[in-house]
Formats: structure tokens, C-alpha cells, sequence
């Protein structure tokens, strides 16, 4: 499936347990030897009552991740095609409740915008809405985190951007512990932003659903935008929906399935 090009490989776990090493996990997602994909998901039993099913989130390096917007609404589709209701998904960071459009489309509760440095985390203690200057001449970024961390540059054309190889070095800068995903955004009118996407421990992808919630954030805190923000990434539109008197973020989008099949052992032996 995938969340305007961000695409994922979902195995459904629920009855039979997988639990795949991180290895594994890459193997998978190798867009030559495996299926290929940006995360592989894997779909268990809820742990709290109030959730329908437990998603867990691997990048295409092996690691995991705390949360995924585009992977959440995929997941939300399955859940209402299997049962005509919209499924609360469980993540590591929280329980996301999801609703079908009439339209097609799903809305997420991405929970709330945590902004404090400690809560993103960041190494030290500064102003999450300007940090210091990381990459000479590309101006103060923004950090947030919406369940995982995200670092976000205000740039003159995103669009034009070279952007991967600042990605790439400031996914791993010392200012971020548990590594960072990063945005780069131009703003295109009072409630538009433009975005490009580098995704932690998988690279450039075509959208990111908590990064769009991450960067309307810092826009929004930057007073570039007013809500609701519709964020233009390359794969498509997320509409980004912050309630700040009660920190509440709601993300609206597409989910499309692409096949159904099955993994081969083979492709699981090391």
C-alpha cells in the first residue's frame, strides 16, 4: 500500500505472530532483492483496549519507528474494509483514532505537537522554534516531534532544493539522539506550504504524514501560515489540522492499495 507514494509493505500478524530481526526487516524492503518499500508494517494484536489493531513501524534500514501518518491511514483503510468501521491504530506512541471521508479519503488524531526539547529529544536545551543555525547559510530550522522527531528548514524553493544530502547529514547530527526525520518547506500562500521529505533510516520519500503534521507545526509557530494547512509533498496533498488551545493534530489524506500477496521463506532466511 502506500500514502501518496510513501509506500509500505503490510504483513498481518494478528493470527500468526512475525517478528522479523532487523535484517530481515531490510530485506524486505530492498527494492531489488526483497518487495521493496519504505517501511515494512507489521499488524498485531491491540495491547489497549481502546485500539483495534497494534502497528509496528520499520524503516527500510531495520530500525523502528514511533509512528507513521501515511502507514496509520493505510492501516485505517484495511481496518474499514474489513469491517466497515474506522479502526483506533495503536502505536508505541499512542492510539490514533482514524475516520473515512465520504470522499475516500481518512482523517487521523495524530495526538498532540510536543515542542518541549526534552519531549522531541534534542541533546540541549534551546528554542525549539529556533534552533541554531545547523547548516551555514540555510537559516535557523524548527524541531517538533508527532510521536517522533522531526527537524524542519524554511527554504526559498523547496522545489529546487538539493536537498538529500542535508537530509542525510542532519538525520544523524549530535543535536538529535535518537537520529531525526527532516523537512524542507517553502511556504505558497497563507494556509500552502511546499515540502520535501527525508525520512530517518530510509532516505528521500514521496511524503511523510507526520512530517507534513511536523512542518504545518513549525510554519503555523513561525506565523508563515494559518490553519487548516494543505501540504503539498511530491507524491500529493495532506490537509493539516492543528488545534493549539487543546494541541491536537488531525492529518487528511489518501490510502491506495497497490497488490496482496505472500512473502516468501526464502526471502526471510539469513
Amino acid at each position: 500500500m502506500h500514502g501518496l507514494g510513501n509506500d509500505f509493505v503490510i504483513v498481518d500478524a494478528r493470527s500468526v505472530p512475525f517478528a522479523p530481526t532487523p535484517a530481515q526487516a531490510q530485506r524486505i524492503a530492498d527494492r531489488h532483492f526483497g518487495i521493496g518499500c519504505d517501511q515494512l508494517i507489521v499488524l498485531e494484536p491491540p495491547r489497549h483496549q481502546a485500539a483495534q489493531v497494534f502497528m509496528r513501524i520499520f524503516n527500510a534500514d531495520g530500525s523502528e519507528a514511533e509512528a507513521c501518518g501515511n502507514a496509520t491511514r493505510c492501516v485505517a483503510r484495511l481496518g474499514f474494509e474489513e469491517t466497515g468501521h474506522s479502526p483506533a491504530v495503536e502505536t508505541v506512541a499512542g492510539v490514533l483514532p482514524t475516520r473515512r471521508l465520504s470522499d475516500g479519503r481518512f482523517s487521523v488524531g495524530m495526538g498532540p505537537a510536543y515542542l518541549d526539547w526534552q519531549a522531541i529529544p534534542l541533546a540541549q536545551a534551546v528554542d525549539t522554534a529556533h534552533l541554531p543555525e545547523l547548516v551555514p547559510g540555510l537559516g535557523q530550522a524548527a524541531a517538533v516531534s508527532v510521536g517522533n522527531p522531526h527537524c524542519v528548514f524554511f527554504v526559498d524553493d523547496a522545489e529546487t532544493l538539493d536537498f538529500a544530502p542535508i537530509g542525510a547529514k542532519i538525520e544523524v547530527h549530535d543535536l538529535f539522539p535518537n537520529r531525526t526525520n527532516v523537512q524542507f518547506l517553502t511556504p505558497t500562500g497563507p494556509s500552502s506550504i511546499r515540502q520535501r521529505v527525508w525520512e530517518r533510516g530510509v532516505g528521500t520519500t514521496g511524503a511523510s504524514g507526520s512530517g507534513a503534521c511536523a512542518g504545518a507545526i513549525a510554519a503555523i509557530r513561525r506565523g508563515l501560515v494559518t490553519g487548516p494547512v494543505q501540504v503539498q509533498l511530491d507524491g500529493g496533498v495532506l490537509e493539516i489540522d492543528w488545534d493549539q488551545r487543546a494541541n491536537q493534530i488531525t492529518m487528511t489524506g489518501g490510502a491506495s492499495h497497490a497488490f496482496s500477496g505472500q512473502l516468501s521463506a526464502g526471502l526471510l532466511h539469513d
